[in-house]
């Protein structure tokens, strides 16, 4: 409490001591009229009263100048010596007042405020006796304190009566005084503490708000007590819409989660991995760890902890198909040319025969198939050596938005493309220059430009389009493929570029393997995005590279 506040708790105090000194004297009056000089006394009341007005107009200057509150103190030992000579002067009851201006300056102005009113009424009370006794203030008819007659004791009463009052004016300024020190300095060190503790309580505010994980605190029912920043980042939910919820519920945990929380009071911890649904739609994987944790007041409850591993979940599943498409690698260069020479012999050798032989016409129609299906059948395997074994290609600086052109032309034209289709390309003003191999660029475009117009039986629209982010500083080049079909469930999504995995008819399942492997090799990247009955968009990402070498690049 500062000073100001103390000595507005004084001014009250004093103002109420008053007005029931007050109402003590008119009643007094009432009953017992002339025990006491009554004009004197209602004197002292309203200068107490005037004075506490005075007070009050003065606070805000006593944290400048601490003589003003130093003056207050002084002025309740005047006031109480006068009321102690209105009541008798050495033969009053209310000596003991002098303690209360005693006490209260020890409160206001600590050991040094209550000595140095101790010793003003010593030295008021020795004045007032001593006057007393040398009768400069008489009592009797016509004296302006009254015609109150007192028989004073003996001076040697009076000396025992002074000497104690002084010793207790005193050891009340002592003790008091080391009181109000004592609660001074605990009440520094309360302060002290109490500062610490917000200190420390931010500091804890900012590490668990800064945390790049999510964490959320719940009560043994599960009632979400606190949902940090990266929670309301990962999630987005707002901390209003998760504190007080069922944190089940908003952490979308499993059913089978929800059955294991019980079991971690004889566990330390659980860990789960769980498919979440962000408030904008998006699915995302959750890595949560769940704990229990106690309280300050002795409660139990959870602790939650999570990230978003949604990107550590894709590269698992890309390392994973990197691993298979190496193995169906392997096997294609083991086995391609074990199938591929008896495959042309045996091709040689039918067309011979359908050259020679007196064939019927069904014969002839049976020779054909073999023929065709033979042909079929070396182009999977070229196209199976084209992905297990790339062959070396020259790296030369092209623009990909003119070979993105180019191959539209070629689509427009091709037999891929029906009455119903369109085929629309949006590229930059500017060229878009790539140290690239030509070809594989072309392959690249057409594979996944084929595949959207198969995916569009009963036509649409597939947009070619190149954007140049290296204008920007992201430094890379986006070649993107889009179609209004029938779009990829998001189930199949991983496992598109695996080898024979194809949802067409006429397809080798092999396209995309292609695609992924040439991207691969340039140390690219593929991001597909797609919307079951709206369509697919597949995104190619070049990242620009300088000084590329054919060698670097080929296998």
């Amino acid at each position: 409490m500062n000073l100001r506040s103390r000595l507005s708790t004084l001014i009250a105090v004093r103002v109420v001591v008053s007005t029931l000194l007050l109402g003590w004297a008119i009643l007094i009056q009432l009953n017992r009229p002339g025990t006491f000089p009554v004009d004197p006394f209602f004197f002292l009341i309203g200068v107490t009263y005037a004075l506490s007005l005075a007070y009050l107009g003065t606070l805000r200057l006593v944290d400048r100048h601490l003589w003003l509150a130093d003056a207050q103190l002084g002025a309740d030992a005047i006031l109480v010596s006068g009321f102690i000579q209105l009541t008798g002067g050495i033969t009053s009851y209310f000596s003991s007042l002098y303690l209360l201006p005693i006490m209260a300056a020890s409160m206001v102005r600590f050991r040094r405020g209550a000595l140095q009113v101790a010793a003003l009424s010593a030295i008021l009370y020795l004045t007032l006796v001593s006057a007393q006794y040398l009768n400069v203030f008489p009592y009797g008819p016509g004296s302006w304190l009254g015609d109150l007659r007192l028989d004073l004791p003996s001076q040697q009463f009076a000396q025992y009566t002074v000497a104690i009052n002084l010793f207790g004016f005193v050891a009340v300024a002592l003790l008091s005084g080391a009181l109000a020190e004592g609660w001074r300095t605990a009440d520094a060190r309360l302060e002290d503490a109490s500062h610490e503790l917000e200190d420390l309580r931010a500091f804890n505010e900012h590490v668990i708000e800064s945390l790049l994980s999510g964490l959320v605190t719940a009560d043994r029912d599960l009632r979400v007590l606190t949902f940090n920043r990266s929670a309301a980042e990962i999630t987005g939910l707002t901390a209003e819409q998760a504190v007080g919820h069922d944190a089940t519920e908003v952490l979308q945990l499993p059913l089978a989660m929800r059955a294991r929380l019980s079991d971690l009071a004889e566990r330390r911890s659980l860990r789960s991995d769980v498919e979440f649904r962000t408030t904008d739609g998006r699915r995302i994987d959750i890595g949560m760890t769940a704990s229990t944790v106690a309280f300050p007041s002795g409660r139990h409850g959870y602790l939650f902890t999570f990230q978003d591993v949604t990107d550590v979940k894709r590269l698992e599943r890309h390392a994973r198909l990197q691993q298979r498409l190496a193995a169906v690698g392997e096997m294609a260069a083991g086995i391609a040319h074990e199938i591929r020479n008896p495959l042309a012999s045996m091709s040689g050798s039918i067309q011979v025969l359908r050259q020679e032989l007196p064939l019927s016409e069904d014969q002839a129609q049976l020779m054909d198939i073999v023929l065709k299906e033979s042909e079929r059948l070396n182009d999977t395997i070229r196209s199976f050596l084209a992905y297990a074994r790339p062959q070396k290609f020259a790296v030369a600086r092209l623009d990909i938005a003119k070979v993105v052109q180019d191959t539209a032309l070629l689509l427009r034209n091709s037999a891929e493309v029906h009455g119903d289709h369109v085929v629309d390309v949006a590229i930059p003003a500017e060229p878009a220059w790539y140290e690239a191999d030509e070809n594989q660029v072309r392959q690249i475009v057409w594979n996944l430009a084929t595949n959207g117009l198969r995916a569009m039986p009963g036509g649409g629209r597939l947009l070619l389009s190149v954007t140049d982010n290296t204008a920007v500083g992201e430094g890379e080049l986006v070649l993107a493929v889009q179609d209004e079909g029938r779009g990829i469930p998001a189930e199949e999504l991983d496992s598109i570029f695996q080898p024979f995995r194809t949802s067409f008819e006429k397809g080798s399942g092999l396209g995309l393997a292609i695609v992924h492997r040439i991207v691969t090799d340039y140390g690219g990247s593929i991001q597909v995005s797609s919307t079951v009955g709206v369509g697919t968009t597949v995104r190619v990402l070049f990242p620009v590279r300088e000084g590329v070498a054919a060698g670097s690049l080929a296998s």
